[in-house]
């Protein structure tokens, strides 16, 4: 039991140090993994190792003055890796999430150091899309003299996982659903009142982000509110273009009368000048033959 108990208390000295570390962050951005160190010591050696085969990606030796840095497996880490010689930190750069799993940095020397950390890369993320649902447009009567228009609603993301879609109603929520699978669609429906005056948005977001979408409902409900008449139920788009084609119509007409009396008053204007101008006169022929002229003066 004794010789249990130094065992321990050995491997506990020597472990001093030892704990992990969760860190989330936003795919493209960049981490650092600190090391905890104020200052390598000349004999001190530190390795870091990735993932669940502890794939060394970073050395240093300060004795050999050796700091170096490892493609890792499949080359996921090239040109994405620095080290700072002083601490012995690693900084990872333009993250993917390719790059999210285990970490453990150990450092050797006077003093044994172990340190896990665990890192979860979060895409980001898209700005929800909403639209009119106008084949779920419905009325549902209040009274017998009137009715209330309702508006169907599809709040939707492509291509997430591990984020949760919401609908707020101001501060209030009002639906949610959640995914963690990868690269899926999500979509969550909401009805409202056309006439309704409160706020509306619909917010997706991850443990480290949001995005939110706000609902202008006059600019979506148009099609569920406006498209009908509520006395006559008949749809107002039918009424506003059979009065267009009756415009046409009378339009159409109106310019084949002018046509045809234009084109009637323009012959009528033809025939007269051409009258007048064919017809002779006793005068001018007076004037003009002489045969007649001495007739006129026998008698």
């Amino acid at each position: 039991m004794f010789h249990m108990f130094v065992l321990f208390c050995f491997c506990w000295c020597r472990l001093i140090g030892v704990f992990g570390e969760s860190v989330s962050v936003m795919e493209g951005d960049s981490v650092t993994l600190n090391t905890d160190v104020t200052e390598i010591r000349q004999d001190d050696d530190i390795l870091w190792k990735f993932g669940d085969e502890a794939s060394l990606i970073a050395k240093i030796k300060k004795n050999n003055q050796i700091f170096s840095t490892y493609d890792g497996p499949d080359g996921i880490f090239r040109d994405r890796l620095k080290l700072d010689d002083q601490t012995g930190s690693l900084t990872i750069t333009n993250i993917t999430t390719q790059h999210a799993g285990l970490y453990e940095v150990k450092i050797s020397g006077a003093k044994f150091t172990l340190k896990t950390f665990s890192i979860s890369v979060c895409a980001r993320l898209p700005v929800p899309v909403i639209i009119s649902n106008s084949t779920q447009c419905s009325s549902s009567s209040s009274s017998s003299s009137s009715s209330q228009q309702n508006c169907s609603l599809v709040c939707s993301v492509v291509n997430v996982s591990h984020v949760t879609l919401s609908w707020y109603k101001g501060n209030s929520l009002l639906s949610s659903i959640s995914v963690s699978d990868l690269s899926i669609s999500l979509s969550l429906p909401l009805e409202v009142e056309y006439q309704d005056k409160n706020s509306y948005s619909c917010v997706i977001n991850n443990p480290i982000s949001n995005q939110t979408q706000h609902l202008d409902i006059t600019q979506l409900c148009h099609t569920c509110s406006e498209l009908f008449i509520t006395d006559q139920g008949l749809p107002l788009l039918y009424i506003v273009l059979i009065s267009a084609a009756a415009v046409g119509s009378l339009l159409t007409v109106a310019t084949i009368m002018i046509c045809c009396i234009c084109k009637k008053c323009r012959k009528t204007a033809e025939t007269r000048s051409d009258s007048a101008l064919c017809k002779p006169t006793a005068r001018t022929m007076k004037s003009k033959d002489p045969v007649y002229a001495n007739v006129a003066k026998k008698r």
